[in-house]
Parts: C-alpha cells; sequence; structure tokens
C-alpha cells in the first residue's frame, strides 16, 4: 500500500504535475482572468447583500432582500463563507469576520439542528477558518487570534455527542444544542447523515487531542458498512436502533453520496487503510451495479434490481471524486452526460428521468448547487482539457443571467420556465463561487492558497478547506497522540456546557464523561467491538492492519528468517478492486476502472419527493 499512497499524495501536493498547461482555445489566460474577476464580483454582490440584508441570520432571502434562520440561527452564511474569503485574499473582511464569531457566537442554545448539517456547514466552516486563522503559513494569519473557532467548535461537537448515543453507533439525525436528543427524535437516518462525519469531527480530534470526536464518526462509518449488502450496496436510509434498513434503494445521489466521497478523503487526509479498504470494495460495487455508462441508475441493494432510472443534481459530485481516484476514463464520459442537462436547460434540475428524457415531475428545481461545478474544476485541473473552461464560462453564464436578483443569487424554482425563488443557500458562497473561481483562476495562472499554498488541501463535501498538515495528518507516525488515553478509560473533560458540571478548584467546569456507548459499536465483520479507544484506533504498534480488522493487507512472514520490526512492515501490493490510486493522468493513455453496463428493466413508477437542502443527504 506505500507505493500508490505516497505516489497519490506526491501528486496531489504538486499540482503542476497535473498533465497539460494550455489553456482552453477559446478561452484566453487574459480572458480566463476576466472570467475570474467576474465570479469575484458575484461572490461580493452576494455576500454583501447577506452582511447588508440578512446578517446576523443563517441565510439572504435574495428578491426581498431580508434574512431566515434555517438551521441554528447563528450566522451560518457568514461562517459558511470564512475560508472564501481567505482564498480570495480578503484579509480585511476574514479578520472582522472571525472576530465577531469568537466574541459573539454561541452553541448553549435551545435549538434542535441537523447533525448532518451542522457538521459540514458549522463545524467545519469553523474549523477550516481556525487552521487558516491561527498559522502564519497561510499569509492570513490573525495576530489577535486566540483560538477562539476552535474552542467553539469543540463546544458544539460535545453538544452533538448524545446523537451517537446509539446501538449501532450510527448517530440520530438531529440533537438539540441545549437538552441533547429528544425523546420523540426519528430513529431514521440516511447513510450520508451517518456516514459523512469523519473528516470534521477527526480533525477536531487532532487539534484537540481528545480521541472521542474521530471514534464516534468511524463507529458510524463502520455501522454502516457492517450492514451493507452481500453485493456490497448501502441504502438510503436506515434505522439507527435496529440497524435495519427502510429504504433499501442504492445509488450514489440523494442520502448516500457524500458516504463514498468521505471514504476516500478520510484516506487521503489521514491515512487510515481502514477507509480506503471500504473505499475500493464499495467503489468496485458501484461500478459493477450502478454504472450504465454514462449514467448512474439506483438499484434494490440486495438484488440490484432496476428501481429508478433517474439523474438527480447531487451525482454530479461523483465524476470529480473520480479524478481524485484516478479513474479519469469514465469520469469524462460521465461528466459530459450530466453537462448535457445543464446545457439542455441552462441549470440541472434535482431530477432527470432517463427514460423519459426529461425533467422528473416534482423534481424542477435547481437550488445553486456546486456539484457538477466541482467535478468540472477537478477534470480540468487534471487534464487541461480546454471543454472544461467552455463549460465554466457556460454555468457562469447561466448563474448571471438566469439566478442573479436584487440582493443575491436565487433558487431557480422551475429550470424550463428559470422561475426564481426568494432563498439563497449558504453552499453557494462555500461552495458553488469558490469551485467556479478556482477553475478560472487555475487557467489564469493560480496565486491562491489552495494551488500555491503550504499545504494540500483536502476540501470537505461543503467546500471547505482542510489542509494536510503533520498535526492533521501524520499522527499515525507517533503512536504517543492515542496512545495517551491507553490507559484512562475515566476521561474528565472540559466543557461549556451546564448540565452534569461541577466547579474544580480553579473555578472552570468539568465533568465526568460516559463514553460507555463506544463499547456497543456494532462492526460485524470485524472483531473490534468492546475494545478499548487505543485497540479501536489501533495506532499503536503490534498487530497489523488484518490481524486488527480481519482483512488481509499485509502477507504472513516467517517470524525466524525476519526480525519482529521488519516483519510488521512486510507489505504485498493489494490488488485495487476498482481504482488505482493514482494512476497516469496523461488523457491520451487515461486510467480504466470495471464499468459493467447492466440492462435496465422497467422502472418502479414512482415520484421521489424534491429536496431543495444540501442534504445528500
Amino acid at each position: 500500500m506505500e507505493a500508490p499512497k505516497l505516489l497519490l499524495l506526491f501528486l496531489l501536493i504538486r499540482s503542476d504535475l497535473f498533465i497539460g498547461k494550455s489553456v482552453a482555445d477559446g478561452v484566453t489566460p487574459e480572458e480566463a482572468k476576466e472570467l475570474r474577476d467576474e465570479v469575484r464580483e458575484m461572490f461580493y454582490h452576494a455576500f454583501n447583500g447577506y452582511m447588508e440584508h440578512a446578517f446576523p441570520r443563517d441565510e439572504l432571502r435574495p428578491l426581498t432582500c431580508g434574512g431566515e434562520d434555517t438551521l441554528g440561527g447563528y450566522a451560518l452564511t457568514l461562517i459558511d463563507s470564512l475560508d472564501t474569503l481567505a482564498l480570495l485574499g480578503d484579509r480585511e473582511r476574514f479578520t472582522s469576520s472571525v472576530e465577531w464569531i469568537g466574541k459573539n457566537l454561541r452553541f448553549d442554545i435551545n435549538k434542535t439542528v441537523s447533525i448532518f448539517e451542522t457538521t459540514i456547514r458549522i463545524l467545519g466552516g469553523l474549523i477550516s477558518a481556525h487552521l487558516i486563522a491561527s498559522d502564519y503559513n497561510t499569509g492570513m494569519r490573525i495576530p489577535s487570534y486566540d483560538d477562539e473557532l476552535l474552542h467553539l467548535a469543540e463546544d458544539l461537537a460535545w453538544r452533538m455527542l448524545p446523537a451517537f448515543d446509539t446501538p449501532t453507533g450510527i448517530p440520530f439525525g438531529s440533537v438539540n444544542l441545549l437538552h441533547g436528543v429528544d425523546e420523540n427524535e426519528s430513529k431514521i437516518t440516511s447513510t450520508a447523515g451517518g456516514g459523512t462525519l469523519t473528516l470534521e469531527f477527526g480533525i477536531l480530534s487532532r487539534l484537540t487531542n481528545d480521541p472521542i470526536f474521530e471514534q464516534v464518526a468511524k463507529n458510524a462509518v463502520r455501522g454502516l458498512w457492517a450492514r451493507r449488502s452481500k453485493i456490497n450496496l448501502v441504502g438510503a436510509h436506515i434505522d439507527v436502533f435496529s440497524g435495519d434498513w427502510t429504504q433499501k434503494d442504492a445509488g450514489i445521489g440523494t442520502s448516500i453520496d457524500s458516504f463514498y466521497e468521505y471514504l476516500l478523503k478520510a484516506y487521503l487526509l489521514f491515512g487510515d487503510e481502514e477507509y480506503l479498504f471500504i473505499f475500493q470494495e464499495a467503489y468496485k460495487a458501484a461500478m459493477n451495479f450502478l454504472f450504465n455508462d454514462p449514467w448512474y441508475v439506483e438499484v434494490n441493494m440486495n438484488s440490484a434490481a432496476l428501481v429508478w432510472p433517474l439523474f438527480n443534481s447531487l451525482q454530479a459530485f461523483w465524476p470529480g471524486l473520480q479524478v481524485l481516484a484516478g479513474d479519469i476514463e469514465p469520469a469524462i464520459r460521465t461528466h459530459a452526460a450530466f453537462f448535457s442537462v445543464w446545457r439542455r436547460y441552462g441549470f440541472t434540475p434535482e431530477g432527470f428521468n432517463l427514460a423519459t428524457l426529461s425533467v422528473q415531475q416534482g423534481q424542477k428545481s435547481y437550488p445553486l448547487r456546486p456539484e457538477l461545478i466541482e467535478s468540472t474544476y477537478w477534470l480540468y485541473k487534471a487534464t487541461r482539457d480546454p471543454r472544461y473552461l467552455d463549460a465554466g464560462r457556460d454555468m457562469l453564464t447561466s448563474l448571471q443571467y438566469g439566478a442573479r436578483c436584487t440582493c443575491g443569487y436565487c433558487h431557480i424554482s422551475d429550470v424550463e420556465f428559470h422561475k426564481q425563488e426568494d432563498h439563497m443557500e449558504s453552499f453557494f458562497l462555500a461552495e458553488t463561487v469558490k469551485y467556479l473561481w478556482l477553475l478560472f483562476d487555475l487557467a489564469a495562472g493560480p496565486d491562491n492558497l489552495v494551488e500555491n499554498g503550504p499545504y494540500k488541501y483536502i476540501f470537505s463535501t461543503e467546500g471547505h478547506l482542510l489542509p494536510a498538515t503533520p498535526q492533521i495528518s501524520l499522527v499515525r507516525e507517533h503512536c504517543s497522540y492515542f496512545g495517551a488515553y491507553c490507559g484512562n478509560s475515566s476521561l474528565i473533560l472540559k466543557t461549556h456546557s451546564p448540565e452534569s458540571a461541577e466547579t474544580n478548584s480553579s473555578g472552570s467546569q468539568t465533568r465526568h464523561a460516559d463514553f460507555s456507548f463506544l463499547s456497543r459499536s456494532s462492526y460485524q465483520s470485524s472483531p473490534v467491538s468492546g475494545l478499548k479507544v487505543r485497540n479501536l484506533m489501533g495506532l499503536c504498534p503490534g498487530l497489523t492492519h488484518g490481524q486488527r480488522y480481519g482483512i488481509s493487507f499485509k502477507a504472513p512472514v516467517d517470524p525466524s528468517s525476519e526480525d519482529e520490526y521488519s516483519s510488521q512492515r512486510e507489505t504485498t501490493e493489494v490488488q485495487s478492486h476498482s481504482v488505482v490510486l493514482i494512476s497516469n493522468l496523461d488523457p491520451e493513455v487515461p486510467p480504466s476502472g470495471p464499468h459493467n453496463n447492466h440492462d435496465s428493466g422497467p422502472a418502479r413508477a414512482h415520484q421521489e419527493e424534491s429536496s431543495s437542502s444540501k442534504q445528500k443527504r
């Protein structure tokens, strides 16, 4: 595993090694700069509209120039926009925003919030901005900054932990920030909702030296994967108590998509091969049973029978993920198919029926989603093919002429008639504009934190910048990181919460934490249930990865012929089940993965409810 991993990280760190340097024939470097500046103006039209008419409410109503609270009532759009401000080099706005949040934001509020949305938007936004504001190497260090955003992130994560106290380890979908999980809270959650927490929670553990956050997020992934079908597919919704699937439709879009995304990205950021192993198996199954070249369909997770021949807009992230995995050829074909829908309507509807080749009834909206733009950026970065700049220019034009309104950018409620709706999701500034700006900046000659900064960055599913710093990505090289907790099962942790608190001699509040529910995590395919943190994390030397999780990544070695140290390091080549991490990115010799084109049976005649939220969910 070492050679592909090191090659992958090296290629991603050195963006200049991506094949191709030419700018599109139709987009000169000067024109690329103009387009980049136009996107910058787009950002500030929407951001200033929010700050002037909606702040500190969560989101902007761009038609009527008002505000609304949609998540928790804590300046959601500002938090989601922080690292975009830093990426644009706006030191003044970035500094003032960080300082305001540090002084005014509180989470001890009687609000019930989505675990998924709060994690990717708020927790991720705070962590990303903290890592930028606290590091001189980013060029955006704030001299007066004293880890205020990190303390807020830790407090918020503590308030979400009660949601993970379930028999499966998969969290409830919502939690009250003051009182915990309501007794009437639904036991049904989406696969993406339980499996898209590893990056934010994992980084928080590394920044706070507290393993609990990473462990609960990893247990959730294990709980989902342990309940996969015999053909390695997962459903869309699951009961977090019984572990039964309540919706058995498998796909790469709504309610599942970022589960796949975070498996690969958690491996890239943390180097944990367990995530890589799961990703390889899950990706192989997706390509075998969901890929109907160049489209993806939804099938029954057990039988692989076709149930829904639908392109939904959330699937559009997939080509970008394939670029990260090195599987370029199918990514190119799928992106072309998805973009053809955009060109047909000027936007991508939430649902496009592949049987009737028309917009799915009830799914005609475009809520300013970033996924297709995100994949366009990654494919241009990998290939430098002129078509992706042309595509970016087309998408920019659509947004400017179809979605721009008085104080920002509007949802499109009907892509066929381009009818505007009075709402602007925070992810428009966190992702949609960010990926467009990065695309044209890359063509113009990049000069930004991502392309020229000191670190390799992984983008969260909300587009937040997560750097592969030594503190975050190299902890596995230092056993002492989690080893400090190995012998201490009774943790005493600082908290901002008044519940169950006691005051110590120094006047600060502490709480004795009960994490017995960690030992109840159900991971049926491995022998880890009931083990303490040290063994669950598997960071201390001793057992091989295969011994810990019941899978074979390492070859058996005769201990009589090798000393103990060298035998632990003896490896064999792992056969990739789906992708080569990372393969040749030369567009003339594209890497290939398994592509099994299954015959599509008649679609189940049902209508899926339209979703206008970011929920991927």
